[in-house]
């Protein structure tokens, strides 16, 4: 019933039995083909057999666009999976089907990537793909599909960031900017713990300053959050001027990333010409690894210092969980001490 045929290096197995479609797919070595040959003919005979005729045609790119157009855009981080899936589709497995893909080409995959980009971005980049067989195997009808990304091991999560503010930087770095928008910007961060997305989106509209509140709808997890606000917060908003589009800020999230990196560079060339002035060695570690996002773990470590409790602190960062609240807080030991006292 199986014929198996050699062609560029490669084995196929074929398989025809009257009231069956014709099965056929390609392989590396002869052993493969069949193995898989046995296994068909096996599913066959027992009949349980589910044709992989539509995921033998369809090859890793044609799906990426299928799941682009309707999975991909009613995500929140389309931006970002779009991205992703641009490099899947610039990889070597874009043209083999998805019948064809196995464990040992993702494990591939997972190590030549390994060397170019982190483990975190390798893991996003495999969840998208795992995602995608997923769907193709639930709503595309293509049964019998077997996800190859949860064959092979994933690389290992990188640890959390457990960077804070030291004393003197954020003023530094905002005396460094050039943007006129960032300083105020930056200390509501802190004040808030709102997310760069989250701050960047603001209007007017969804701003109490008599209830000392904001609504935010547009958040990560999709659900509103109402967040209170402090006394800086509101003075912080009171100085704002109003804005004729009704936005509080008129910044991009990305604007606000660009404006951060150059103002922490310059905060450090300042402070390396300042060190070198008074003839000392510049801390290797002051104004060196700052990233926005930074601002939320120290505003909810804030949190936990002033006293609130853990559901206290989620309803106001809009955290899920224990856990993930976790990852977002570093208390500082000598707060801790006198606590203790």
């Amino acid at each position: 019933m199986a014929t198996f045929q050699k062609r560029s290096g490669n084995w196929r197995a074929i398989i025809t039995k009257r009231g069956f479609p014709r099965q056929s797919r390609t392989f590396d070595t002869k052993a493969e083909a069949e193995a898989w040959a046995a296994t068909v003919e096996s599913e066959i005979v027992r009949g349980v057999f589910i044709s992989m005729k539509e995921a033998e045609n369809t090859p890793l790119s044609e799906a990426l666009d299928r799941y682009e157009r309707e999975i991909v855009s009613g995500k929140k981080g389309a931006i970002q999976e779009r991205s992703r899936i641009r490099i899947w589709k610039n990889s070597a497995l874009a043209n083999k089907s998805l019948a064809a893909i196995q464990g040992k080409d993702i494990a591939a995959y997972r190590d030549s990537r390994l060397t170019e980009v982190g483990p975190n971005t390798v893991r996003l980049e495999l969840a998208l793909l795992s995602h995608l067989f997923t769907i193709a195997v639930k709503e595309w009808s293509m049964g019998g599909l077997v996800n190859p990304v949860q064959q092979v091991r994933k690389p290992k999560a990188p640890e959390g960031r457990h960077r804070r503010l030291k004393p003197e930087e954020l003023d530094r770095i905002l005396s460094a900017t050039e943007s006129p928008t960032l300083p105020d910007l930056a200390r509501f961060a802190v004040e808030t713990a709102a997310r760069q997305e989250e701050i960047a989106d603001m209007i007017w509209d969804l701003v109490d300053l008599k209830k000392r509140t904001i609504t935010l709808v547009d958040t990560k997890n999709g659900d509103t959050r109402v967040t209170p606000l402090s006394s800086e917060a509101v003075r912080i908003l009171e100085r704002i001027p109003r804005r004729i589009d009704g936005k509080v800020w008129g910044i991009t999230p990305h604007a606000i990333s660009v404006a951060w990196r150059r103002a922490v560079f310059r905060a450090r060339a300042a402070y390396e010409k300042e060190s070198e002035e008074k003839g000392t060695k510049p801390d290797p570690a002051f104004l060196v690894d700052l990233t926005f996002h930074d601002l939320r773990h120290e505003a909810t470590s804030r949190l936990f210092e002033k006293g609130l409790n853990p559901m206290q602190v989620a309803a106001i960062t809009g955290h899920k969980t224990l856990q993930m609240l976790k990852r977002y807080t570093h208390l500082k030991a000598e707060d801790l001490a006198e606590l203790l006292k």
